[in-house]
């Protein structure tokens, strides 16, 4: 019996040796299989993710949360980040979108920073600024106290040095064209990219033909003192006057308030935002003032007269000779240079300044051409002072 079993058991122990055996060699197998399997699919995996990384872009990829480095070095939300003028005058802005940027004005008047309020300098030309120079010397040690912004035609490059005060001071352009609406836009583009800048007060408009008969603080000084605006609106009556009214601009302009006035105005915050933000009178003009109703003579002077006549002085400080007749102004060239002839300018008339009289009426002059610049610059010290 004990053989039997002692049998029973021997042929049992063999039979459980090779069982053992075999489980034990057919685990990692079955390992090896499954971590085959793991890294065929983590490449798959990564190839597509890298197709379709390039072929959507990175833009489409699942959102992230924002880098602590990045927060590090993104810039405050605070107030001066608001109120910093534009570090460049370049931008994609269409002229609606634009408009409608510089038509927001703040409902509290009392600033709460400190500001020290500027005087924007437009100019307006066809291409070069062949007085540069003057200006140049008339802007200099006044830094901060004034802005300058240039449209010109849209097909002109300027070239100015790096250290001129007009370097980068060009503001996207289009054509303006002499007697027509595009001009009083070219006017409108010019307030409103000034009107970005919260510390530009006053806006002078110039022609590249200008130049400024007094110094710097001279003009900051008439400016800021001033209670009124400076935009010649008058009531004329002849062909040039009345005689361009248009009755289909009625009822909302009537002869009895139709103006004009001198292009070239200088003109306070309030004024400037008046004209960007106008819907009401633009497309009356637009329709109804086209040559021989030249628009720029007419559209800002009946406008502003209508709404805030309280607010204009109705005379421009820029000085120009209509004595020779003819549809442009004079031109002074080299010959005309002399202290007399400035003389005459700058103390010949007489006109109210805050309601009391003064023979200081005019503080910028045109047309002059650029044969006029070198004996321009040598009186410039001593007439000018500057």
């Amino acid at each position: 019996m004990q053989s039997r079993v002692g049998a029973l058991e021997e042929s049992k122990d063999p039979g459980g040796s090779i069982s053992k055996t075999s489980h034990v060699r057919a685990l990692p197998l079955r390992l090896i299989q499954f971590l085959l399997m793991f890294v065929v699919l983590g490449l798959g995996v990564s190839i597509l993710s890298m197709h379709t990384i390039r072929y959507f872009g990175v833009q489409h990829m699942a959102p992230t949360e924002p880098s602590d480095v990045r927060s590090c070095f993104a810039e405050p939300n605070t107030l001066e980040s608001w109120i910093r003028p534009p570090s460049s005058l370049l931008h994609s802005m269409n002229d609606t979108e634009l408009l409608w940027l510089a038509s927001c004005v703040p409902q509290v008047k009392e600033y709460p920073f400190k500001r020290t309020p500027k005087i924007a300098f437009m100019f307006l030309t066809k291409g070069p600024l062949p007085m540069e120079p003057l200006w140049e010397r008339f802007f200099k040690g006044h830094e901060g106290l004034y802005s300058i912004y240039v449209h010109s035609l849209p097909s002109y490059s300027p070239n100015f040095s790096s250290s001129s005060v007009f370097y980068k001071r060009q503001i996207p352009s289009k054509l303006a064209e002499w007697g027509e609406m595009n001009m009083c836009e070219a006017e409108r583009r010019l307030l409103a990219n000034a009107l970005l800048d919260i510390s530009n007060e006053w806006f002078v408009l110039l022609s590249e033909s200008c130049i400024p008969l007094s110094n710097l603080s001279i003009v900051y000084h008439y400016l800021s003192k001033s209670r009124y605006s400076f935009m010649g609106s008058f009531d004329e009556i002849g062909p040039y006057g009345r005689g361009r009214y248009n009755e289909h601009m009625a009822p909302l302009v009537n002869l009895s308030n139709w103006r004009k006035g001198s292009q070239w105005f200088e003109i306070n915050r309030i004024l400037a935002h008046k004209i960007v933000q106008d819907t009401t009178y633009y497309p009356i003009f637009r329709d109804f003032c086209k040559p021989a109703c030249y628009v720029d003579e007419h559209y800002f002077q009946t406008m502003l007269t209508i709404e805030t006549p309280h607010l204009l002085a109705n005379r421009t400080l820029t000085y120009v000779d209509w004595s020779r007749g003819g549809a442009h102004p004079a031109t002074f060239g080299k010959g005309d240079i002399t202290e007399e002839f400035f003389k005459k300018i700058t103390t010949s008339e007489n006109c109210l300044y805050n309601n009391q009289p003064t023979t200081l009426c005019f503080l910028f002059a045109r047309k002059f051409a650029p044969s006029a610049l070198e004996p321009l610059l040598e009186l410039a010290s001593k007439v000018f002072g500057y």
